[in-house]
């Protein structure tokens, strides 16, 4: 690997950012500054420590100084309060910049590498979720939802990720939020809301050689040309109840000698065989008519071989060659959508960010702002672990997140650390690890 990426460097990417955030407040009103508040927020997240910042303006107090200014690079304390007024008319798109500063280090570090499937490419998951909801508090960008007569409000977000077959980790990447304005119905929301973050992001995506990949919501032609037009392959979720007329043309193909191809393999569990049926064919119409797309099709079938019974069954539609070798990373890569929801959706709703939490609603953007704090904080967590060997050694060896951030909560309430790498080598040391 190339150089490792450091803490300070990406708390510079987001304090960068945040000040440039407008301001339009003056004189008594402007005592604390909108990055403060951004950086206050984040400290929470990043911390996992709602009561971070009051413990820190204690240590203030006592100690004339505070990990909130050395690990966070606050000037000042606000309270929360405080921090959602002065973020919530802050847009989060001023906070899209940190993801990609980061993605250029990781790139340059060649951490990226190790991501690389299918036609050595970076497969990009998109998936939506709701990250607030209430029956009572709402605001403009709430969606609404009718349900037997009784109204409930939600915020929605699009996400992507960057996952790779047999990584444990998924790498952030900037959120799209989805509004009422983008739609009447979930299908319409998130169909709008990729097509956005796909134009703003390709051509910052042109020279990584991207995948995107997709659940069969949106695995139909308007996304397939989109992302061809802006160089990106993709690897879709494709329901033959959503693609009549491409089943209908591959039903049609298998009475042909040859042309849907088929290979099987067979592999060990350690407690069972298993049969692995991949199936396949190129040149097929992603919807009926004329002016149909033609996409490459596969599908995977695995069966226990000692019961015959069915374990999984999916099937995509890409634009990747398929070919006896290629088949399987395809197949592999598609399957590796669902960390998506598994590593990420999961690790953000129950291990500790509490994703679901309504940390404050707002009127204006104050929920999205918060939500886009909460992923930086994640990814960069998910930076450290991939390159920085103190932290991977000292969470192995706590072996638990909660562990690990109990212990990070219980040391900056007590102790002062002048920088995140010394609290690091306390903690490694405090744990009598081998030196590195």
């Amino acid at each position: 690997m190339g150089k490792r990426l450091k803490y300070q460097e990406m708390m510079n990417f987001l304090r960068q950012s945040l000040e440039k955030a407008p301001d339009s407040r003056q004189g008594k009103n402007a005592q604390y500054e909108i990055a403060d508040a951004g950086l206050g927020a984040f400290s929470v997240f990043y911390t996992q420590a709602p009561s971070f910042l009051a413990h820190q303006r204690d240590m203030q107090e006592r100690k004339g100084q505070s990990n909130a200014q050395s690990l966070f690079e606050m000037e000042t304390i606000p309270s929360d309060g405080q921090i959602r007024n002065l973020l919530d008319p802050a847009e989060p798109s001023y906070l899209r910049a940190p993801f990609w500063q980061v993605y250029e280090q990781l790139q340059a570090g060649k951490y990226l590498e190790d991501y690389r499937s299918v036609g050595g490419t970076l497969l990009c998951s998109f998936d939506g979720t709701q990250y607030f909801s209430s029956k009572k508090i709402h605001c403009a960008n709430c969606t609404v939802r009718t349900r037997k007569g009784e109204e409930s409000y939600s915020h929605t977000v699009l996400a992507a990720v960057l996952v790779a077959p047999g990584k444990e980790h998924v790498l952030a990447l900037e959120p799209e939020f989805i509004t009422p304005q983008d739609g009447h119905d979930k299908q319409d929301c998130e169909q709008q809301a990729i097509k956005r973050w796909v134009k703003r992001n390709a051509e910052r995506f042109e020279p990584w050689q991207m995948t995107a990949m997709t659940d069969d919501l949106h695995s139909h032609q308007p996304l397939c040309e989109l992302l061809t037009e802006n160089k990106m392959h993709f690897i879709m979720t494709c329901k033959e109840d959503s693609h009549q007329a491409l089943y209908q043309e591959v039903e049609l193909l298998t009475r042909v000698e040859g042309a849907v191809q088929t290979m099987t393999t067979s592999r060990w569990t350690g407690r069972y065989r298993e049969e692995w049926t991949y199936r396949w064919v190129e040149q097929v119409p992603v919807k009926a008519g004329t002016k149909a797309l033609r996409v490459n099709w596969c599908e995977i079938t695995i069966v226990r071989g000692d019961t015959g019974k069915q374990i999984y069954h999916n099937a995509w539609i890409t634009s990747h060659k398929l070919t006896a070798e290629t088949v399987p990373e395809v197949v592999a890569a598609g399957r590796a959508h669902w960390k998506v929801e598994n590593e990420n959706f999961n690790v953000l709703k129950n291990r500790g960010y509490n994703f679901e939490h309504n940390y404050g609603h707002g009127k204006q953007h104050l929920s999205s702002v918060l939500l886009t704090l909460l992923l930086l904080a994640f990814l960069f967590h998910t930076v450290l672990h991939l390159s920085c060997l103190v932290y991977q050694a000292i969470r192995q060896t706590l072996v638990t997140r909660r562990t690990f951030f109990n212990d990070l909560r219980a040391l900056t309430r007590y102790l002062y650390f002048p920088s995140w790498d010394e609290l690091l080598t306390f903690m490694y040391q405090q744990l009598e690890l081998p030196p590195l």
